[in-house]
């Protein structure tokens, strides 16, 4: 939602902070918040003035017409206060159908003042700019504004001067005030858009010979400017609906929508209801509550939300785990109902979010039994078919009733059945899966011909702009009538891979010569190619860093499809409109602030450019052109025969809806000739309007389908159109959000538009105004199809449509992606790994999460036993390892690894050279005798050989024991390191039979040499090997077989990083110069007669 109703304490706090008039604006900043629990000792000593003033209480909780209501208490003194709260503060009223606590109340200073003091000043958007609304007796009854109030038009990017105001709004203000109020409206008006508010009214605005006084104030604010405005606002609370609590669940949902990139919305109507749903897609999570309610379910309707735009399988998880929760919670004496419905998706793929959903299942199972839950279950798009059957297994293996159907039912169905309307068929059998479409019958991988070019009944001049009949409804002036051929070409915005190959996919199937697709722009890479498939061949588009080469490059580009995100979408769709050869633009991002958007459509108007979107999927024109990831994939294409055009238009919001109405339009009549989504916000690009014009003046079009919307005024004309004979051909419409009006308090659904401000915009007056004007309006979107097919059949029948034998479209073979995702194939792995996964919503090691990991405190060593070992080591063992990292991290500069680390660092290298120059010295004399350790002592141990005779041994055969002997320490000067290790060692080991060995070595090698010690890279060696053949975690296979592999080393090599990273920090703090090596620590030993 973009447009949210901000409390009055926090409108006022925005025009303190912020407004910038001459006009002396009083009472600044002086009102005091009371709850149930405020501590009123507490709040004077912040307040004081409340004890010295007159005073004024009223609820702040987005309730209209206080005074009307008589929750205004005026003129009191604080134990009067007091006393008009007791029987309000905490008590259950009911306001209008609503039926709330009143819980938040505002106090304020009374503002003694005459009636013609009064005024009403109001702020408010529309698509063509911001008017403002004045009229000079404000107040409680200052009735019908709407017809009473001047009102003033500022059009998109147009300011507003305080003679505009004085000319247009202050007719009948006194003289002496109208300097005072032109200068405080202007001021408003710039506060209003500085700060992106999309509402603002104040009633009444006081003007008294003291200055101006703002009593009571009611504003929205655009939400998705948060981004712009964050420094301004701050942390906006946004409070409920009165009547509606605010749950914590709500608040935990918002948070998981707010860091995703989906949509997961969740508003809770009546948590003891029956009837719960979990719907994909924000029209048809509309349509699904407008059916229950339309089937007698609107007292039951638990709640309503959506979750779209893919989210992961742990995001899905845990909002339906929410759900479950929550329904789970009490019982029901008729039993609960579940619907997890969806149109088709376009991208969604559908099995991976049923997995979530399916966990949630499995961990509610016994709930869900003991409150006798039934799930009903429709849903289509890509892998559905998998979706459908994991869900109807679970139910099976849980025993909970689960019913599932696919795109061969009707969306809504499922409601009728649930709510006892329509009786459970016997499960439908599965639709093709998705690789059944895409085999080729022929074997042959050659493209046939056309299977389709024109519709069954299309005039061959579609691509010539007709002018129109009637200038008054006339499309907008330089804009086409064709936005699509097959010849269109395409730039995208944005790395997009996935919807290009999906278009390219799309050209191939309905013959195309060329891809749509002429380039891409990416301006966080260089200028490059990319490679896509067309049909079976490889080709290269090229990626640019701006728009302007790419389209200088490719001047035959005519449309832009945007995949900028929210943030840069208004900027890159700016950027295009300066080229002429751009005439239609796609905006794919939701969440577009509004007032950027009428900005773009200011401009495209002028620049005869058509916008579909923002927050759209996009459109269709089969046999034609595809926008990004509009009509899903392959499998729906050709399901829906979208690969060829027939003779029915459509246009919708709801991007979901539209894949839908691809469906319904399919099974009913000879298919879609074009469809558009224009995007759920209030102001979308193009409207209704336009495009059912488009279709009247296209002769391949027989028929239009609208699905319309609660919210706005479109609809209406269409209305005007049908009257006035500018619109002749059959348009079945129905707008959805009938359910709206059944509620006792306001509910935003998922499209920022789909909001009624009035009763003119709420569905079920639009729809009557349709039917009444001539339009074909169902009862119900149930009874969508039927309609469509009914007219359809009658045009048909009259020979305006004549159908066409069908041709099969050529294959496209599947990716290798998708079709592994789909379980079709399978290939060996380049590499096998066992000790780590980030695939998830959470990392693991050896199997165990991370979270669990920091849980238990397990430590390096922990995580070191998980990554190198693969199991969980004793708590003796990760901490033995730990102190082996400690010790061996440094042992000074001027050993050959830090030596080398510090050289490189001083020759001006990076960390990383230097630290790999100071590693590739590890090895048999410096840092490696660990591993040669180990394996010499385990090996004489293991052969029975007694210390003496591998002493001899050794010496025999000229090699030197491996850990023993060091160039400073001795027997007399012990290393303390080892010495920490050994004092562990004996304590905590269970058995230390090799260390024992080493040790009686070292009384032989100390004997004849007093440095001839066991030294830290020996100790570590042979401790290592007594904690892996005697800690109870390894089998003495196991054990050996990590000494011979190396993994003893790895101690070593881990621990000295850290000295040597500390040694290249070190040098670059000091600010060391390049090394040269002296010249008299070099001894020159030349040939020698080179020196004769």
């Amino acid at each position: 939602m973009s447009a949210k109703a901000i409390s009055e304490q926090t409108g006022k706090e925005f025009l303190y902070k912020f407004i910038c008039t001459k006009a002396a604006i009083q009472n600044k900043f002086k009102y005091a918040r009371v709850r149930p629990e405020t501590d009123w000792d507490l709040l004077i000593q912040e307040h004081p003035w409340l004890q010295t003033e007159h005073l004024v209480v009223k609820p702040d909780q987005l309730i209209k017409r206080r005074g009307k209501l008589g929750l205004i208490g005026v003129n009191l003194g604080l134990s009067g206060v007091k006393e008009w709260l007791k029987p309000r503060l905490g008590w259950e009223t009911m306001v209008g159908r609503a039926k709330g606590v009143l819980k938040n109340f505002l106090i304020e200073p009374f503002v003694p003042h005459r009636q013609e003091e009064e005024f009403y000043v109001c702020i408010y958007a529309a698509r063509e700019g911001d008017y403002v609304l004045f009229h000079h007796e404000g107040g409680v009854d200052v009735g019908d504004v709407d017809s009473k109030a001047y009102k003033f038009l500022v059009e998109v990017d147009g300011k507003l001067s305080e003679q505009d105001v004085s000319n247009h709004l202050l007719q009948h203000v006194p003289e002496n005030r109208k300097s005072i109020l032109a200068s405080f409206i202007v001021g408003l008006f710039a506060l209003y858009e500085d700060l992106y508010f999309t509402y603002l009214e104040i009633n009444p605005l006081v003007v008294t010979d003291a200055g101006v006084f703002v009593l009571d104030m009611a504003a929205k604010i655009d939400a998705t400017a948060d981004y712009i405005c964050k420094g301004k606002w701050g942390d906006v609370d946004f409070p409920p609906p009165f009547g509606r609590e605010a749950y914590p669940e709500e608040a935990y949902i918002a948070n998981l929508d707010a860091k995703s990139g989906a949509s997961l919305k969740l508003t809770i109507l009546n948590p003891k209801g029956r009837i719960w749903t979990m719907v994909a897609g924000g029209g048809a999570s509309v349509v699904y509550s407008d059916t229950i309610c339309d089937l007698g379910g609107v007292d039951e309707l638990a709640n309503y939300g959506e979750y779209s735009g893919a989210p992961s399988e742990q995001q899905t998880y845990d909002y339906a785990k929410t759900i479950l929760s929550l329904m789970t919670r009490e019982q029901h004496s008729e039993g609960k109902i579940l619907i997890i419905g969806g149109s088709i998706a376009n991208f969604t793929n559908v099995a991976a979010t049923f997995k979530g959903i399916v966990r949630a299942i499995k961990d509610y199972q016994n709930p869900l039994q003991n409150h006798n839950v039934s799930i009903f279950v429709r849903r289509g798009g890509p892998n559905y078919q998998e979706g459908l059957r994991v869900m109807g297994e679970v139910g099976k293996t849980t025993g909970i009733p689960i019913y599932v159907f696919g795109t061969e039912t009707h969306m809504t169905a499922i409601v009728g059945m649930a709510l006892g309307h329509r009786s459970i068929p016997d499960q439908p059998p599965m639709a093709a899966h998705t690789a059944n479409f895409l085999l080729n019958a022929s074997g042959s991988p050659s493209t046939p011909a056309p299977s389709r070019t024109a519709s069954f009944s299309e005039s061959k001049s579609e691509d010539t702009n007709r002018p129109s009949m009637n200038l008054k409804h006339s499309i907008p002036q330089g804009k086409a009538t064709v936005l699509f051929s097959r010849h269109t070409k395409s730039i995208i915005w944005g790395m997009q891979t996935r919807a290009v190959q999906g278009m390219l996919d799309f050209d191939y199937v309905c013959s195309r010569d060329e891809p749509s697709v002429s380039a891409m722009v990416y301006p966080f890479t260089g200028d490059h190619k990319q490679k896509f498939y067309w049909g079976h061949k490889e080709i290269l588009i090229p990626v640019y860093k701006n728009m302007a080469d790419a389209l200088k490059k490719h001047p035959e580009v005519d449309v832009l499809i945007n995949f900028a995100s929210l943030r840069s979408a208004y900027d890159s769709t700016v950027e295009t409109m300066s080229f002429s050869q751009i005439r239609a633009i796609a905006i794919i991002a939701e969440g577009i602030p509004e007032a950027l958007t009428r900005r773009l459509i200011k401009m495209a108007d002028e620049n005869g450019v058509t916008i579909i979107g923002p927050a759209t999927v996009g459109g269709i024109k089969p046999g034609c052109y595809k926008i990004g990831n509009t009509g899903g994939m392959l499998d729906n294409i050709l399901a829906s025969k979208l690969y060829r055009p027939g003779s029915v238009a459509y246009v919708s919001r709801s991007g979901g809806m539209s894949n839908e109405l691809n469906n319904i339009i399919s099974r009913t009549t000879d298919g879609v000739y074009e469809g558009v989504a224009i995007g759920g916000d209030r102001y979308p690009g193009s409207t209704f309007m336009d495009h059912v014009l488009r279709y009247q003046d296209t002769p391949g079009v027989k028929m239009i389908v609208v699905l319309g919307e609660i919210g706005g005024t479109e609809e209406y004309k269409i209305c005007t159109g049908i009257k006035e004979g500018r619109i002749t051909k059959p348009v079945v419409i129905w707008c959805i959000g009938t359910c709206a009006t059944m509620f006792t308090s306001e509910v935003q659904f998922g499209h920022a538009g789909a909001c009624a401000n009035e009763t003119s915009e709420t569905a079920l007056a639009k729809n009557q105004a349709l039917r009444e004007i001539g339009a074909i309006v169902p009862r119900n979107f149930d009874e969508l199809g039927e309609v469509i097919k009914a007219v359809y059949d009658d045009l048909v029948a009259k020979g305006v449509i004549v159908p066409a034998q069908e041709v099969p479209p050529p294959t496209v073979p599947m990716d290798y992606s998708w079709a592994r995702e789909l379980g079709l194939i399978r290939k060996p792995a380049s590499f096998m790994t066992s000790i780590c996964d980030e695939r998830g919503q959470e990392l693991i090691y050896a199997g165990m999460p991370i979270t669990e990991i920091f849980k238990e405190d397990m430590g390096l060593g922990g995580v070191l036993g998980l990554l190198w070992f693969q199991r969980r080591l004793p708590k003796h063992a990760c901490h033995f390892i730990e102190m082996c990292l400690m010790v061996t991290a440094d042992h000074g500069p001027a050993v050959s690894g830090a030596h080398n680390t510090i050289v490189c660092a001083r020759a001006g290298k990076d960390l990383i050279s230097s630290l790999t120059s100071g590693l590739l010295t590890i090895g048999d004399r410096f840092g490696g005798a660990l591993d040669a350790a180990a394996k010499q002592f385990s090996k004489a141990f293991d052969s029975s050989l007694i210390a003496m005779d591998f002493v001899n041994k050794m010496k025999k055969e000229g090699q030197l024991i491996m850990g023993i002997g060091h160039r400073v320490k001795s027997i007399n000067n012990p290393d303390m390191r080892v010495q920490i290790l050994k004092d562990f060692v004996k304590q905590n080991f269970p058995a230390t039979p090799l260390l024992d060995y080493a040790l009686e070595v070292e009384k032989i090698t100390t004997s004849k040499k007093p440095n001839l010690i066991l030294n830290v890279d020996g100790f570590i060696g042979v401790a290592m090997v007594d904690l892996l053949r005697n800690c109870g975690a390894f089998t003495r296979e196991e054990a050996d077989e990590y000494v011979e592999i190396g993994a003893l080393n790895g101690i070593f090599v881990l621990g000295r990083s850290m000295g040597f990273i500390g040694h290249y920090l070190d040098q670059k703090r000091l600010k060391q110069g390049l090394y040269r090596h002296p010249w008299d620590d070099i001894s020159y030993v030349l040939p020698e007669h080179m020196t004769m």
